[in-house]
């Protein structure tokens, strides 16, 4: 009965225009507000699904490594229970140390990570070579693949580089007085290529053979840097998590992938509810001219309001009334922007019509992603706000004082 009502006092002609123009100058505000609301969301879900499909290439599911210190120690027993853990695919054991490459005079300080033959099946960076084959050589004669910042840095192609790099990496030593000739390894390796993910990664990393790389450390046999883990189901990662928490003790830092990149994750979910509250104001200001457009309403409507109360209808339902009359242009403004928003972000996933300029990025367009957490979110904002815009106007129509005297 009130949104009966309140659908009659939409489509009847107003006795001044200025409340049919506000009125759809509310609809329009809510319009604009929801389509950008949704088509910024969608956005931030396809920026967001790009970078994490881009950090999932080069980060494990799980990675072990050490609560304090660099060095964690796991002997062949604990590696052969590790193995045993129901859902683990496959994992890899992984040294890390910074060091420096040298090309003539060019040098490069560059983060080495020494992986066994097992990395390439435990990440997905050898999906990811953008000029040569994946191969990180043996103990003895180890293999370089860089990252493809790194090897524009040095200015060579290391796919085809016959030339060798200079390494210089430092050694593990119990002195606190550093000497170059003892503390620091200095060799030749040869390049085999190079991959390009994301410039964090591109521009940072070089992977190499783990035996050469422990050796050059001077690490004993049961000594590592990490072991990165990939687990069948992803799904079941925090139980697999769990499980090798249970297994190790607590003297490792078990994490997975979220866990691995927290400070990114937390910055972008920042970012994302910041634009959302700055976009919210569109429809602050709609909430303006929903007042307006009520209060007008309310006092065009006053021998209205006077009739029903003489018909019986108390103040709780007058209040009805005008509550669902804002209601009801939230719904039409929300529904027809929902709708735009829509269309637009199926027209750029198959059309790709909005470029992304600059060019230095892996993609050329924006990306986006629809979520309908998202669109449950901006309905009930929109309605919330509809609420606190129409209960001022409502609430003043409930409380004058009702008369029928023509004025």
């Amino acid at each position: 009965m009130h949104f009966l009502f309140a659908w009659r006092y939409f489509r009847a002609k107003k006795s001044t225009n200025v409340i049919n123009i506000i009125s759809w100058v509310c609809i329009t505000a809510i319009v604009v507000g929801t389509a950008a609301l949704i088509l910024v969301l969608s956005v931030f879900n396809g920026f967001e699904g790009l970078v994490k499909s881009l950090y999932s290439s080069f980060y494990p599911d799980i990675r072990i490594g050490a609560q304090s210190g660099k060095v964690i120690t796991l002997t062949g027993e604990q590696l052969q229970k590790l193995r045993q853990v129901n859902g683990i695919k496959n994992f890899s054991l992984v040294v890390e140390e910074k060091g420096i490459l040298q090309m003539d005079e060019d040098q490069q300080l560059v983060h080495l990570k020494g992986v066994d033959s097992n990395y390439k099946t435990t990440t997905s960076v050898a999906q990811h070579i953008d000029d040569g084959v994946y191969d990180i050589g043996t103990e003895t004669q180890p293999k370089l693949i860089l990252g493809a910042g790194i090897e524009g840095a040095l200015g060579i192609r290391a796919a085809h580089s016959i030339f060798p790099l200079t390494i210089h990496i430092p050694r593990r030593s119990e002195s606190e007085q550093i000497d170059p000739a003892r503390d620091i390894a200095s060799d030749t390796i040869h390049t085999s290529s190079a991959f390009m993910i994301q410039q964090d990664f591109d521009n940072k990393y070089a992977i190499t053979n783990l035996g050469f790389l422990k050796d050059a450390m001077l690490l004993k046999p049961d000594e590592f840097t990490a072991v990165e883990i990939a687990v069948r189901d992803p799904a079941k990662t925090d139980a697999i998590k769990k499980q090798i928490t249970e297994l190790l003790g607590n003297n490792y830092l078990v994490q997975n992938r979220y866990e691995q990149n927290q400070s990114l994750y937390s910055v972008m979910n920042m970012e994302r509810w910041v634009f959302y509250a700055i976009l919210c104001l569109i429809l602050v200001v709609a909430a303006f001219n929903m007042v307006g457009a009520l209060t007008m309403l309310v006092l065009e409507k006053q021998k209205d309001i006077s009739i029903l109360n003489a018909l019986g209808a108390d103040r709780n339902f007058i209040l009805r009334i005008f509550l669902n009359e804002g209601f009801l242009l939230a719904i039409i403004g929300g529904v027809i922007g929902m709708l735009l928003a829509l269309a637009m972000v199926i027209i750029q996933q198959q059309f790709h019509v909005i470029p992304l300029t600059g060019g230095s990025f892996l993609i050329d367009y924006f990306p986006v992603e629809l979520r309908w957490a998202d669109f449950i979110l901006v309905a009930i904002t929109v309605i919330v706000i509809a609420f606190i815009a129409s209960f001022i106007p409502a609430l003043k129509a409930s409380k004058q004082e009702f008369s029928l005297r023509a004025e």
